[in-house]
């Protein structure tokens, strides 16, 4: 199917003048919908619909929200669903756009072998005021039911149409930037280390990762038009990698200090990646993927332009810093010592297969409480 991805808004006005689309669901974020300057481009280019805007009211995508949306969209049976917003926006749309019974829709969710046969019901466009997660290309949504996250996956659930436009993305706030700027570093990296990367998975990481590691800094803090196209264009090319490849443990250990301690995506992935990056180097000779595991360092390692993994470890560590991430988990109201037992129950295992080398969660916890 032919895929739209554009960078102005005169692009966007004919794509939706020339679909003819006549009723718009619009799913977005009050507070994005606004600073991000899409209110007062996207409003006057559906002067002509029948729109219905829902605003998020959640940080991170939970049922209850989800059952609310599907609903609506559902009663007003649009031609379009047009996302804008953050991974969160995206994530409800792209669930929300199924053919999904939603009195079932729990039962569905934790039990994925009932999600095999995924029908679209709505086309989809999604436009994302972060540079983070790619999740306008990726073929998964993320939903927490009772601060567990799940996973809906497959090809019905990837959005027909997207736009990267980097103005709704340039007035985001640093700390926005900064936690899902560093997602698609991790995403990247984790994409090249994933059991389940193939050849296509690790040219899109490694675009990214150069992209990504060029521009992130000044991103963060100086951030202008060309800096942002650049991170807008890796966070997609990360969503395309681990589309394929899935994440591994940075990612499968983040979704807990969300769920429980309301920390920001990209802010939870970057505070384990560097310790996953360490222990995986350290037992190479466990490996269990298919392919030559320190070879794939040895690609992070040129695209970093270091030489070995306490250059890596210093250099994303330099990285945090300089954008403001926290990698102290008492600031960020986190005790591991009391909180650890919490925190691993909420581990996404599937997550933990995709890593090179097996992890337990004694693994983990060794992890976590050396820290």
């Amino acid at each position: 199917m032919h895929r739209y991805s554009f960078q102005d808004f005169d692009d966007l006005k004919r794509f939706i003048k020339q679909k003819n689309f006549k009723k718009i669901f619009l799913i977005t974020g009050k507070n994005s919908f606004n600073k991000s300057g899409a209110k007062k481009i996207v409003i006057p280019i559906l002067k002509s619909k029948i729109v219905n805007i829902y605003f998020k009211k959640l940080n991170f995508p939970e049922l209850n929200e989800l059952k609310q949306i599907s609903r609506q969209v559902n009663q007003f049976n649009p031609d379009l669903i047009l996302a804008i917003g953050g991974g969160a926006v995206i994530d409800y749309a792209k669930i929300a756009r199924l053919n999904i019974d939603i009195s079932n829709l729990k039962k569905k969710i934790t039990f994925p072998d009932k999600l095999d046969k995924l029908q679209k019901k709505f086309k989809l466009a999604a436009i994302p005021t972060t540079a983070g997660s790619g999740a306008e290309v990726t073929e998964n949504a993320v939903i927490y039911i009772k601060d567990k996250k799940y996973s809906v996956e497959g090809k019905a659930v990837k959005p027909d149409y997207f736009f990267l436009i980097p103005e709704f993305i340039l007035n985001s706030s640093r700390i926005i930037k900064s936690s899902a700027g560093f997602d698609a570093i991790s995403q990247a990296i984790e994409s090249l280390l994933s059991n389940k990367s193939t050849k296509q998975s690790v040219a899109y990481a490694k675009q990214s990762l150069k992209l990504s590691l060029k521009n992130f800094r000044n991103f963060v803090n100086k951030p202008n038009f060309e800096n942002t196209m650049k991170m807008s264009i890796a966070a997609n090319l990360s969503g395309k990698a681990i589309s394929i490849s899935k994440t591994t443990a940075p990612h499968a250990l983040s979704y807990p200090f969300t769920a429980h301690f309301g920390i920001p995506h990209g802010q939870a992935v970057s505070l384990t990646l560097n310790d996953f990056l360490k222990f995986n180097y350290e037992n190479l000779k466990y490996s269990v993927s298919s392919f030559d595991l320190k070879k794939r360092y040895e690609i992070i390692f040129n695209l970093a332009n270091v030489k070995n993994i306490s250059e890596i470890d210093l250099l994303l560590n330099n990285i945090k810093i300089n954008t403001g991430l926290e990698n102290n988990f008492q600031k960020l109201g986190v005790s591991i010592n009391k909180d650890y037992r919490r925190i691993l129950s909420g581990v996404n295992i599937q997550r933990l297969k995709n890593n090179p080398i097996k992890l337990n969660k004694d693994d983990i916890k060794k992890i976590l409480l050396n820290k």
